[in-house]
């Protein structure tokens, strides 16, 4: 995973900022994420730092955002976006989403990482252990066919990444979605749930205490 992830490292950097507003599947994460200024945000699979903008401006200048990748070379160009842009409280740290180097915060963030875990559900319950939020957004192949056709092909191509094997990549991409979702459902209190992109993304929301209706 770590050496596919390097190789497509300056291409998942464009095509993510390229990306990063349509839908609005990240604004809608963040959003739903409920941060307050002053709270400490970890994102696993942080990747080049897409959306650390975006929390950054959630916690405001006295909160802490930490991003966490298992790949050094997007770890590398997320340091070098804040090292330009002079960002004060963002840490970014390499370690495994699996066993967090993380031990408590305010929020965890996970955009398109949860398909990469071969049991999501115990990788999801483990994050709902360290924060009161938890979201996570995935892919979620139940939307139009030509979505589900682009979905199936990706997943082809990247099969090392997903740990493709068999015929069906979208009921494994769609297994490991359920699960997540799930692991939050099962160990929150109250939990929601958003589609972007025709139903192809969705973006799971769970809290630890009741969130004001408008939050």
């Amino acid at each position: 995973m770590q050496r596919g992830y390097a190789a497509w490292a300056r291409v998942y950097d464009w095509f993510a900022r390229a990306t990063a507003s349509v839908g609005g599947v990240r604004a809608g994460c963040v959003r739903a994420l409920d941060l307050d200024p002053g709270d400490t945000v970890v994102e696993f699979g942080c990747g080049p730092g897409v959306n650390v903008p975006a929390l950054r401006a959630a916690v405001g200048p006295t909160g802490r955002v930490v991003g966490v990748d298992i790949t050094g070379a997007m770890l590398d160009r997320a340091r070098g976006l804040a090292g330009r842009r002079g960002w004060e409280n963002v840490e970014f740290v390499r370690g495994d989403a699996t066993d967090p180097p993380i031990r408590s915060a305010d929020a965890v963030l996970a955009t398109f990482v949860t398909s990469l875990f071969p049991d999501p559900y115990a990788v999801v319950s483990d994050w709902c252990d360290l924060a009161d939020s938890v979201v996570v957004a995935a892919f979620a192949p139940r939307g139009s066919r030509p979505a589900n056709a682009a979905l199936s092909a990706f997943a082809r191509l990247n099969g090392r990444l997903f740990d493709v094997d068999g015929d069906d990549p979208l009921a494994r991409l769609d297994a490991r979605t359920t699960a997540a979702r799930r692991a939050l459902a099962d160990n929150s209190e109250t939990l929601t749930e958003a589609r972007y992109l025709r139903g192809t993304i969705t973006a799971c929301a769970g809290h630890s205490r009741p969130v004001a209706p408008g939050e």
